[in-house]
C-alpha cells in the first residue's frame, strides 16, 4: 500500500486559542491522531468524525505511557499502512520536544513529514504570567534551556559560566524538578542571588499558577506552595514587571471551572464568551439531536407551504432541521414564497438569516410566552400556522394561538435525547469540588442531569456549586428537582448568560 504521511504538529502551550490555523487543517484531515499528556484535549474536537485518536502521554515523575521507541514505531505503522497521521505534541515540536527525533526517525524510514510550528510555552507562558523576556530597559537578550538534564553528570551541556552572567533572561522549560540546583549552579557561576525569579504552573491555562521571589527565596516559595510540573522558571529582571502586566489572571472567571451541559454541537460558542474571561470550561454534554421518527409530517407540510400564514421557528436547532429537510425534498426557501417568518430570538433569527430570511416577528421575550403577546397584535381569525419543533415540547404556544383563531399544525423536525456521559465521571468532579458553576440551557439537560446523578445525595455532591439557568423554564424544572438558581439572565440567549454569569463573579 502507498506511504501515508506525518504531520509533527505544535499543539501550543495550553490554551486552546493559541493553536495555528494550519495545524487545525492538518487534524481535520488526519485519520490518525497521536497526542500528548500536554496537548489540550480540547483540540481533539478538530480531528475529522471517525478519526482514530491515540494517547501517547508521558508525564514527569511517572512512568511512560508509551515510550519514545513505541511512539516512533506507531507513527512509521500507521504511516505506511497509508494513513495521514498528526503527532499532536504540547508547545513546539522543535523545542524540547522531540519533533526533530521523531523527524529523523521518519526519514530513515522513508516517510513523508511535515513540521507544523506550535507557539511554544518558553514565550507564552511567561507572557500570559505578564512577564516579557525582552525589554529594553531590562533584557535585550534571552536563552531558553531544558530544565531535565542531570546536573551532577560530568559532561554538561549547558555553559553554566556563560549562561549565569551573559544572557538577559533565561528560561527554563521543565525545571521545577530541578529547581533547586538550577539556582544552585547560577549563583556557582556569578548570578547574584538578588535577581528576580518566578515559577509558573500550568500556563496559558485557566489553574495557571506563579510565584515570584528571587534566586535566594524562590525554591522555599515554590515549595510552600507546592508547585510541580508542568512549570517553567523564569529568571531574569523582567520578572519585576510581572506586578503591573500581570494580565491573564485578572479576568474575572479565571480560575472559576464551568460545567456546560447543553449539546456539543451548540457548546463551543458558549464556552468561548467564559474562557475569554478565564474559565476553565468543561463540557459535559447532557443531550444531543437527532431526526424525528418519520419525515412524514414534515414532507406534507412542505407539500402545501403556500396555504400557511405563518411558519414559526422555537430555536435555531428547528431552522436547521426544516431547511436540511428542504434540501434533501430538492427544494429552497423559495417554497416559503408569501409565508411569513416568526422566530422566537435572536439565535434562531440568525439561524433564519444564514438561509437569506429575515424574519417579520422576533418577541420582545425569547420564549412561547413572548409569541403568544407579540401575535395579539395580529389578526389570526382563519390562520394557519405551521409550527416545526422539536417533538417534546410545551402545548402552551399552539393552545393559546388556537385560542386567537389560528389553526396550528406542530410537525416534529428534531428528536432531543440524552447523550452518552460518564455518570461516575460527573459524580468525581463534583465530589472532588473541581466545579464551580453548573450551566443549564434547557429543561431537558436539568433532567439528564439529575437522572445522571441517579439517587446521589444532590445537595451534598453541590454544595458550594452555583446553578445557572438560561431562563424561567428552565429554572422551574431546575426548582422541581430541588435545585436552586444562582444566576438567570434577563434575556434568555446565550450571550446574555454569558454576560450574567460574568457579572455574577465580577460582584
Amino acid at each position: 500500500m502507498a506511504s501515508g504521511k506525518v504531520y509533527l504538529v505544535g499543539a501550543g502551550p495550553g490554551d486552546p486559542g493559541l493553536i495555528t490555523l494550519r495545524a487545525v487543517r492538518c487534524l481535520h484531515e488526519a485519520d490518525v491522531v497521536v497526542y500528548d499528556h500536554l496537548a489540550n484535549p480540547r483540540l481533539l474536537s478538530y480531528a475529522k468524525p471517525g478519526a482514530e485518536l491515540i494517547y501517547a502521554g508521558k508525564k514527569a515523575g511517572e512512568a511512560d505511557t508509551t515510550s519514545q521507541e513505541e511512539i516512533g514505531r506507531l507513527l512509521i505503522e500507521k504511516a505506511s499502512a497509508g494513513k495521514v497521521v498528526a503527532r499532536l505534541k504540547g508547545g513546539d515540536p522543535f523545542i524540547f520536544g522531540r519533533g526533530g527525533e521523531e523527524g529523523l526517525e521518519l526519514f530513515q524510514a522513508g516517510i513523508p513529514f511535515e513540521v507544523v510550528p506550535g507557539v511554544t510555552s518558553a514565550i507564552a507562558v511567561p507572557a500570559y504570567a505578564g512577564i516579557p523576556l525582552t525589554h529594553r530597559d531590562h533584557a535585550s537578550t534571552v536563552a531558553f534551556l531544558t530544565g531535565h538534564e542531570d546536573l551532577l553528570k560530568d559532561n554538561s551541556t549547558i555553559a553554566w559560566d556563560k549562561v549565569a552572567t551573559g544572557i538577559g533572561t533565561l528560561v527554563f522549560l521543565m525545571g521545577v524538578g530541578n529547581l533547586p540546583n538550577i539556582v544552585q549552579k547560577l549563583v556557582k557561576h556569578g548570578r547574584p542571588i538578588e535577581t528576580p525569579a518566578a515559577v509558573i504552573q500550568w500556563g496559558t491555562k485557566p489553574e495557571q499558577e506563579t510565584v515570584t521571589g528571587t534566586l535566594e527565596t524562590i525554591v522555599a516559595r515554590v515549595e510552600a506552595r507546592g508547585l510541580g510540573p508542568p512549570a517553567i522558571l523564569v529568571v531574569g529582571d523582567v520578572v519585576r514587571l510581572r506586578e503591573r502586566l500581570a494580565w491573564f489572571e485578572r479576568r474575572t472567571l479565571f480560575g472559576r471551572r464551568i460545567l456546560i451541559t447543553r449539546a456539543r454541537e451548540q457548546a463551543s460558542g458558549f464556552a468561548e464568551l467564559l474562557e475569554d474571561q478565564g474559565a476553565e470550561v468543561l463540557e459535559f454534554p447532557l443531550i444531543t439531536f437527532a431526526p424525528p421518527e418519520t419525515w412524514t409530517p414534515l414532507d406534507q407540510a412542505v407539500e402545501r407551504l403556500e396555504t400557511y400564514r405563518w411558519v414559526i421557528f422555537t430555536s435555531a436547532n428547528g431552522v436547521d432541521a426544516f431547511f436540511l429537510r428542504l434540501r434533501a425534498l430538492r427544494q429552497d426557501a423559495r417554497r416559503l414564497g408569501t409565508v411569513k417568518i416568526c422566530a422566537i430570538g435572536p439565535a434562531t433569527a440568525e439561524a433564519l438569516e444564514k438561509h437569506s430570511i429575515v424574519p417579520d416577528v422576533v418577541p420582545a421575550e425569547y420564549r412561547a410566552e413572548g409569541i403568544i403577546e407579540a401575535f395579539r397584535q395580529h389578526d389570526l381569525r382563519g390562520a394557519r400556522i405551521l409550527l416545526p419543533r422539536a417533538e417534546v415540547a410545551r402545548d402552551l404556544l399552539p393552545v393559546e394561538l388556537e385560542k386567537l383563531g389560528a389553526t396550528v399544525e406542530v410537525v416534529p423536525v428534531y428528536r432531543t435525547v440524552k447523550a452518552s456521559s460518564d455518570g461516575e465521571l460527573l459524580k468525581q468532579l463534583l465530589h472532588d469540588r473541581k466545579i464551580d458553576l453548573v450551566t443549564f440551557t434547557s429543561s431537558s439537560t436539568v433532567t439528564s442531569f439529575v437522572e445522571l446523578l441517579q439517587k446521589e445525595d444532590m445537595k451534598a455532591l453541590l454544595e458550594g456549586v452555583r446553578i445557572a439557568c438560561i431562563g424561567p423554564i428552565t429554572a422551574e424544572t431546575a426548582e422541581r428537582f430541588g435545585l436552586a438558581t444562582d444566576i438567570l439572565p434577563m434575556q434568555y440567549t446565550i450571550p446574555s448568560l454569558a454576560d450574567a454569569i460574568i457579572r455574577y463573579f465580577r460582584t
